[in-house]
Order: C-alpha cells, then sequence, then structure tokens
C-alpha cells in the first residue's frame, strides 16, 4: 500500500540533544527529519515527536523543534511509543491508519516503536535515511528485523513523493526544493 497524505501519522522519535550527537551520522537523521516534517507540512501530515526522558536527555533538537507545533511534543519513559498512553491517544485521535517513523535509536525506541504498532494493525514504515543507532550494526540488525517483521522500510524521498501522489499537486515545487 502506497503512503497516503490523508492517512498518515509522521512520528519523529526522541531526536534530542544529548542523545543524537552521540549516534552513527547525526546529520543524517536532522537533515532528513527536517525534510519530513517540511513535507508533512506541506501536504497535511500530522506530526508528532516523542521524547525520551527530556529532563534527564534534553528536548529536541532544535533542527527539528522549530518545525513542530508546541503541542506535537509527547513526553515518555517506555522505550516503545506505544507503551506510552498519551501518545496513543493522540495516535488515536488522529484516526489515521498510517505511521511513518523516523529518529533514534533504530535498534531500540524505533524498531520497539515499528514493532508495536504494527502489531496493533497500524500501516507502519520506518524511513531508512532518516534513523540511525550509535553502532551502524546496531541500525543494520534493527532495519533487518523490521523488514522480516513485515514492517516497510522507506525513504525520505520515497515518502515524499508518495504524499504528493501526482506532479500536479499545489505542493509539488516546494517539496522538489526539499528533496534538491
Amino acid at each position: 500500500m502506497l503512503m497516503d497524505h490523508a492517512r498518515d501519522v509522521l512520528l519523529m522519535v526522541d531526536v534530542q540533544e544529548k542523545l543524537a550527537p552521540v549516534m552513527d551520522d547525526p546529520r543524517r537523521v536532522l537533515v532528513n527529519g527536517q525534510r519530513l516534517m517540511k513535507g508533512a507540512a506541506l501536504v497535511g501530515v500530522p506530526v508528532l515527536v516523542s521524547e525520551q526522558y527530556p529532563k534527564g536527555l534534553g528536548p529536541t533538537m532544535i533542527d527539528l523543534r522549530e518545525l513542530a507545533e508546541p503541542d506535537a511534543f509527547l513526553e515518555k519513559t517506555t522505550f516503545s511509543c506505544a507503551g506510552e498512553p498519551s501518545i496513543l491517544r493522540r495516535l488515536e485521535q488522529l484516526g489515521r491508519p498510517g505511521v511513518v517513523i523516523a529518529g533514534i535509536e533504530a535498534h531500540v525506541c524505533v524498531t520497539q516503536t515499528a514493532l508495536d504498532l504494527h502489531r496493533m494493525g497500524y500501516a507502519t514504515r520506518v524511513v531508512r535515511d532518516a534513523v540511525s543507532s550509535r553502532q551502524p550494526e546496531s541500525q543494520a540488525a534493527a532495519l533487518e528485523r523490521l523488514a522480516r517483521a513485515g514492517v516497510d522500510l522507506v525513504t525520505v524521498e520515497m515518502v515524499l513523493f508518495e504524499w504528493l501522489g501526482d506532479a500536479r499537486h499545489p505542493a509539488f515545487k516546494e517539496m522538489q526544493k526539499l528533496i534538491k
């Protein structure tokens, strides 16, 4: 099934000040996270941003924080976003069956979130070029595991173009700028 701007939610997982800098290639996660968040805004996809224990790990990185609405930020202590009742409530309130996931760490919070949401019946996609772990091996293992479990692995460009659906979409030219 294709991703659809009318059916999806973008979930940015734990891209926080004390966690992001120690990831493998954190700039890739930030740049591609920005592309996803800006693209979501262009086509009306709601954005949720989880923060793992922000008192200890700090807030979401400013690169992403400035792109989200204040009520988009949801604190958690569970590794899986699906283990946090406030996040599940927000997903249910949005009433969208698809969740596109990006963030860190790929092998912990991203994987646990994706597996749980997939099990719960959400059309779950993990954006492979917008996730990271401290060790590349951990990220590779996570992506392999997710694929075996039936979670779709996608790229930023796949997400953005599927959300558009047609080159005649009013946001097409703005979306192209995000990719170039």
